[in-house]
């Protein structure tokens, strides 16, 4: 029971933390790769409430498809920066 208790708070916190960074962080590839953190994170609780296939369409849509769109289109849309000529 401590163990599940323990267990729990942890991913709590995962998942918090993560929600955070996905927000107050600045690079958007950065905030996609917390986003995923987050989204496992909450697979993970529904596996501990007992709800597997609740958790496996969690990854399946959320981390499987949503993830991976926001991970192209970071991709297509990233602009490179000039190099300077130092003089």
């Amino acid at each position: 029971m401590v163990l599940e208790q323990l267990a729990f708070g942890l991913f709590a916190f995962v998942t918090i933390a993560s929600s955070l960074g996905v927000v107050l962080v600045r690079d958007v590839w950065h905030a996609a790769l917390l986003l995923g953190v987050a989204l496992s994170s909450v697979a993970i609780h529904y596996v501990m409430l007992s709800a597997e296939f609740i958790a496996a369409m969690q990854v399946l849509v959320y981390i499987g498809g949503v993830l991976i769109l926001i991970t192209f289109g970071v991709m297509l849309t990233r602009r490179e920066e000039p190099e300077e000529v130092g003089a």
